[in-house]
């Protein structure tokens, strides 16, 4: 940040918006990609830091920064001493430059992180004033409890956004005595049909590995099927997924299965 002066080996998040907000005046608070960034919340990589004022005559201009002005009340809020917009209000701001998926990922973690439940992130939403508010709501509907990582978001989004039936999120499947036995992904319960993503790299961990793979051959003998997707079934062959996915429904008796819209194209890249 021009006219700021840090240790290279310090530049880290925080350290950059702090050097953001010291060339404002009192009052200046981290918002938008700044923001999701200093609440520990996935967004996608972003070259700007982001910093609201209230007053026209406060805003600062450098190539690496964004300096925005509203004069609506915000809720701000303290974290590691730096003055930032509040979670819900940021996932306002950031749908109007995330693509629905992203905003997805963005509210799965809101709710996860802060112990949210899904319905009261769409009710704020719906009851903002923000100019983005309806396109927040509309990620909103499909946000949900339990969910891990960001490529389990990516992976149900995949599914739902291709009209197939949405799967339940965060399964614990339980021994007869009431233990527990497993937590999975995505699951359709009905059918016994377990999707889930593995983001590991096998030749790393060959050990968990073979945990894993012992594992699912219990769940086969109880019945189950799981279907594993990795990174490439997401980024790279989204299209061959969906096929397993729908030929795992059809399989295992779900009733009227759909075919494939072809809407989750616009949102996921095609091979």
């Amino acid at each position: 940040m021009r006219s700021v002066w840090a240790r290279v080996d310090s530049l880290d998040a925080d350290t950059r918006i702090r050097a953001a907000l010291l060339i404002h005046p009192e009052g200046a608070i981290a918002s938008h990609y700044s923001a999701a960034r200093i609440h520990r919340l996935p967004v996608p990589d972003h070259f700007f830091e982001h910093v609201t004022v209230f007053r026209a005559q406060d805003r600062r201009h450098r190539p690496e920064l964004k300096s925005h002005v509203t004069i609506r009340p915000r809720r701000v809020q303290e974290v590691r001493g730096i003055p930032v917009l509040d979670p819900v209000s940021t996932f306002i701001q950031l749908a109007g430059s995330l693509s629905l998926v992203d905003m997805v990922v963005l509210g799965d973690a809101i709710v996860r992180r802060f112990n949210m439940a899904p319905k009261r992130l769409l009710r704020l939403c719906r009851r903002s004033g923000d100019y983005y508010a309806g396109r927040a709501a509309l990620a909103a509907e499909h946000v949900r409890r339990g969910v891990d990582s960001p490529m389990e978001s990516r992976l149900r989004m995949l599914i739902v956004l291709a009209g197939l039936p949405e799967p339940s999120t965060n399964v614990r499947l339980v021994n007869e005595d009431g233990s527990w036995h497993r937590r999975f992904d995505l699951c359709y319960p009905g059918i016994k049909l377990i999707v889930e993503y593995d983001g590991r790299q096998h030749a790393d961990d060959r050990a968990q590995w073979k945990r894993d793979l012992d594992r699912r051959e219990e769940f086969d003998d109880e019945g189950y099927r799981i279907l594993v997707v990795t990174a490439e079934g997401i980024y790279a062959q989204p299209q061959r997924t969906l096929e397993r996915v729908r030929r795992q429904l059809i399989l295992r008796g779900w009733p009227n299965v759909p075919a494939l819209d072809d809407a989750w194209k616009d949102h996921f890249r095609v091979a």
